[in-house]
């Protein structure tokens, strides 16, 4: 019988943790380990649209290139996530003769440590290992969590009929995605998930779990829409619970209907669990009601994905600048010169109050203040950049104050 792996927690605030690959097991243990205060570095020639979306918001170290001899040098933990076992293999010896703890991606066995399923309640971390059965450890933990939460202990294991669930992820916070979903993501065989999901929940998946990364970096590479369709509909086919994991709520600029449509058509049976919707969450977690009472009575949400005079575009710019009330802008930083100065031509006043929130809801949220007239040289001053909320209107000059 094989001994007991000694479970414990890691220190690793300011200290670095080196990762070799760049595929979804990076994807996965980076948020917990962000949230942890460790330092990342990735070493790998690719890597997934989510960690180089991280990369990118200076989240954490991607070294482009391939590992060599030397690279764990003041590591304090090292995962090898590589697809190549010749190099997960050196790296767990370079990690054995500096003593450092290795994690082992593609043969746990062999490395000195090893990943529990965690979750999280309120406070606590659950983690749980059990000696080399991953699907168990992640059943266990769910259960355990659901119990803390709900009072109750669901059978996690039993296994959801093929099909297709559309579960919005709410905002960014993993908090804020909905029991129904959790659960339903708990259970999933396949997870087909985009940037803008909830990416420490992919944590909590069994290693068996395929994740799909259909990420859309505003701008950049992206996954064309008819592939995410396919691969919902092929993986269903195949016998498979898919999980469609999407940031704020499906139906809300989220293309979720097309892939009902898709899936319908298909004969594929499809779900939707409603999610948080970053138009109204993002702006609540700033203190930007995009109500209030005497202040606003109507509330505006507006794409911001097209131009203004751009022949596509389904948008009444000039009865949007007639309106008093607010206007929730999504997918508006590239554009928002030309979205303010529309608005301003057909007559919304130029000192109208406009909040910008960025990453709305996540821990590296970022909050502008400024006006119409002055908002997109703020913006670029201040290198706000997607995802970011704009709620333009009176609302946006409403502040609480607090006492701390």
């Amino acid at each position: 019988m094989a001994e007991a792996h000694y479970l414990v927690g890691l220190e690793l605030r300011d200290r670095l943790v080196v990762v070799i690959g760049g595929g979804s097991v990076v994807q996965r243990r980076a948020p917990r380990l962000l949230a942890a205060g460790a330092r990342i570095r990735v070493i790998s020639p690719e890597v997934t649209a989510v960690v180089e979306g991280m990369a990118g918001a200076g989240e954490l170290d991607w070294r482009q290139r391939t590992y060599t001899d030397g690279d764990l040098a003041d590591a304090w933990y090292v995962l090898a996530c590589t697809d190549d076992a010749d190099v997960n293999e050196q790296v767990v010896a370079e990690a054995t003769r500096r003593r450092i703890f290795c994690v082992r991606a593609d043969a746990g066995e062999l490395g000195s440590a090893v990943t529990p399923a965690v979750g999280e309640h309120e406070g606590l971390t659950v983690g749980v290992i059990s000696g080399g059965d991953p699907k168990r450890s992640a059943s266990v933990r769910t259960a355990m969590v659901e119990a803390l939460r709900e009072g109750t202990v669901d059978d996690a294991a039993t296994p959801e009929e093929p099909g297709v669930a559309l579960v919005g992820g709410g905002p960014g916070d993993p908090g804020l995605i909905t029991v129904r979903g959790r659960r339903l993501l708990s259970r999933a065989d396949v997870v087909v998930t985009d940037r803008l999901a909830p990416q420490s929940l992919l944590e909590e998946l069994p290693s068996h779990v395929e994740v799909i990364d259909a990420s859309k970096i505003p701008y950049g590479r992206a996954m064309q829409q008819e592939h995410i369709n396919a691969a919902l509909i092929d993986a269903a086919k195949a016998g498979k619970f898919v999980v469609r994991l999407k940031g704020g709520d499906p139906f809300v600029y989220g293309r979720g209907f097309e892939e009902v449509i898709a899936c319908a058509e298909a004969g594929v049976p499809v779900t939707v669990v409603p999610g948080v919707t970053s138009a109204f969450a993002a702006p609540a977690a700033a203190d930007v009601p995009v109500s209030h009472r005497g202040v606003a009575h109507e509330i505006v949400v507006v794409s911001g994905h097209v131009a203004p005079d751009d022949p596509t575009s389904l948008i009444d710019w000039p009865s949007l600048g007639r309106l008093r009330g607010t206007l929730v802008l999504l997918m508006g930083v590239q554009r928002i010169a030309a979205f303010a100065e529309v608005l301003i031509e057909h007559g919304r006043p130029s000192d109208t109050p406009v909040a910008v929130i960025q990453n709305g809801t996540m821990r590296n949220q970022r909050t502008l203040r400024s006006t119409l007239a002055k908002v997109a040289d703020a913006m670029a001053t201040e290198q706000f950049r997607p995802p970011a909320i704009i709620v333009v209107g009176p609302v946006a000059g409403l502040q609480a104050l607090r006492t701390p």
